[in-house]
């Protein structure tokens, strides 16, 4: 079956690829440039990630972590508290703040120009994060597993990561079936989505495909494939591939041998327009990016 070009797959309330934005303005003051392609470096405050590597087991973990990734040229960080792999366990609004709150203060201290971003779904959480000193809110139920959400991220103006999902963790495998070409299903999607969070004065978006949230590692790969056209929104790419499914599933290997195969497909990413990488190893990718930006100056 032939693939639909970048033209015939957007709806044609689309308007044509626009300039993308290369900033992101914290509420708390902190500028994040996307003109060259950036890294986030995840910090799990979970039991139970799908990469046991990334999970943080104390306070001393935590710190010595974070400054590592700083020290390698992470942008930003990310810290989650929630677990969002297939199938993971659901914990409360309670005991996610628990976990969430104390790291975001802590590494506010200790590294107080760190750009830090709360990888969370609730509201309330997100804006508890933010009072705490959080600079972005990474949400990957894009607004779908709290109706208070938009509200929430337009009042505080904070910037917000808007990712795609189907379900919750806990049924989004099951939920795999898309009637439309899924990229056309994103585009309209996020075209929606901008639109609720414009109404709610949200400034600053990245968008977020969700790669191997409710998509088979099939369909994750044709988004890689045509992530492009997600730039007609105008809105920079956040591209979260780091040692998934669709890296090691293919290859026969587990996460924990995926870091080969994670770099490859960022490069992928990064010539399809992505501006940031969400990662667990950030010394590699940001050699990936100083590889791009040497064969294509400033990423562009």
């Amino acid at each position: 079956m032939l693939q639909p070009t970048a033209s015939q797959a957007r709806p044609s309330a689309f308007p044509p690829t626009q300039h993308v934005a290369t900033s992101l303005l914290s509420p708390h003051g902190r500028l994040l440039s996307l003109h060259r392609p950036q890294v986030m470096g995840i910090l799990n405050l979970t039991p139970d990630s799908f990469f046991a590597g990334s999970r943080v087991a104390s306070e001393r973990d935590l710190l010595v972590r974070a400054e590592a990734m700083l020290a390698a040229g992470a942008a930003v960080l990310d810290l989650g508290a929630y677990s969002s792999r297939p199938g993971a366990e659901h914990i409360s609004e309670g005991e996610e703040g628990r976990r969430l709150l104390p790291a975001i203060e802590l590494l506010r201290h200790e590294f107080p120009q760190a750009f830090l971003s709360a990888d969370t779904f609730r509201a309330r959480i997100a804006a508890a994060t933010v009072a705490a000193g959080a600079d972005l809110v990474n949400d990957v139920g894009g607004g779908t597993l709290d109706a208070e959400m938009f509200a929430t991220v337009g009042r505080l103006r904070v910037p917000y990561v808007l990712m795609h999902m189907r379900g919750t963790p806990q049924t989004m495998a099951q939920l795999t079936h898309y009637e439309d070409d899924v990229v056309v299903t994103l585009l309209r999607y996020f075209r929606d989505s901008l639109a609720a969070l414009r109404r709610a004065g949200a400034v600053d978006v990245v968008l977020d495909p969700g790669f191997g949230f409710a998509k088979t590692a099939a369909q994750s790969h044709e988004l890689l494939r045509r992530l492009a056209e997600l730039q007609a929104l105008g809105c920079p790419l956040l591209a979260g591939l780091s040692r998934k499914k669709m890296v090691y599933g293919p290859l026969g290997l587990s996460p924990e041998s995926a870091l080969n195969g994670t770099t490859a497909l960022h490069m992928v990413a990064l010539q399809g327009g992505a501006r940031l990488l969400r990662v667990h190893d950030v010394a590699e990718a940001r050699q990936t990016i100083q590889l791009f930006a040497n064969t294509f100056p400033l990423g562009e």
